[in-house]
């Protein structure tokens, strides 16, 4: 069967929405290989909680960015944008496609409109703009976000902590706001690119799936990995990496500050706050097709393909 060959295809959506099983299909049937889009992926040690493939999967299909960094370093868009690049060039050095998968639009927003490389951040600074976060609250400092930088502020949802702090922070530490970091431009697919993404049509059963998600994590030994994680010497709560749905509320429990089931309910509702957030942005990025995400099978997402180098 003749199916188009794009130099990169990008396959986006919500978290729990099936990307890892539809971009392994695609890779194997395009002849692939894929650069993984996901903040939380990059880091050793974090492999249960963020559903990273696993070791038959990236045997199946050859597998870039993940387990690029130890979870006391940082990462961020600019990174991932230089990153994905070189892999992009090294995977079409090879003959092959390019299949960009993940849920991180930052990420992808920064490969397509590229951003300027984000300012450290002294940690004193970071403390202090955390502690305001335990006094005043998220609604708050998202007021305070949109005095200094309303261009953030419109982009970040009032429930979003971490992207709030993140914001704050730079400012804080730089007096420019975070938005001056990004070059501005519009995020544009460069000639030939694909960009699909999977659509759940059925919100509740995009929720009830996030939930057995974290259950099966749960039995998988979530909690074990969380445990390992913080006997690290060195990690902290506060580190970007910990900061990630499910890894944050579990320091909770870990330190004694909630008990189990909140632990349990707080991951759940974060997941599907982050799954919102995703469906919001989708809404405004480059997309050629939304795939069914309850039926999508591959053939579908290969007429998509084919439906797009035709016009």
């Amino acid at each position: 069967m003749d199916v188009p060959q794009p130099p990169v295809v990008l396959l986006a959506g919500p978290t729990a929405t099936g990307k890892t099983g539809l971009a392994l299909e695609l890779a194997q049937r395009l002849d692939a290989e894929i650069v993984t889009a996901d903040s939380a992926q990059v880091y050793r040690g974090m492999d249960i909680g963020t559903a990273k493939p696993d070791a038959d999967e990236r045997a199946r299909v050859p597998h870039h960015l993940l387990d690029i960094r130890d979870p006391e370093e940082t990462y961020n868009a600019a990174a991932f944008a230089a990153d994905a690049r070189a892999c992009i060039r090294a995977i079409h050095a090879r003959g092959r496609v390019a299949l960009l998968a993940g849920g991180t639009l930052l990420y992808l927003r920064a490969l397509l409109e590229g951003i300027d490389p984000m300012p450290p951040v002294p940690e004193a600074v970071r403390a202090a703009v955390r502690a305001r976060l335990e006094t005043e609250g998220a609604r708050a400092l998202h007021e305070a976000l949109e005095a200094v930088d309303p261009a953030a502020a419109g982009r970040i949802h009032p429930n979003d902590p971490q992207r709030i702090l993140r914001a704050l922070e730079v400012f804080e530490a730089t007096g420019r706001p975070l938005s001056s970091f990004q070059q501005g431009g519009e995020a544009r697919l460069p000639a030939g690119w694909c960009a699909l993404a999977l659509w759940p049509e059925d919100r509740e059963r995009l929720r009830a799936r996030i939930a057995e998600r974290f259950d099966a994590m749960l039995e998988a030994g979530f909690v074990e990995e969380l445990r390992a994680l913080r006997a690290r010497p060195g990690l902290t709560a506060e580190h970007p990496s910990q900061r990630a749905v499910g890894y944050r509320q579990g320091w909770e429990w870990l330190d004694g500050e909630v008990d189990f089931a909140t632990f349990r309910s707080r991951a759940i509702a974060a997941t599907r706050q982050l799954a919102k957030r995703q469906l919001t942005g989708l809404r405004r990025f480059p997309l050629h097709a939304r795939l069914p995400a309850e039926t999508v099978d591959p053939e579908q997402a290969l007429a998509a393909l084919r439906e797009t180098a035709s016009r």
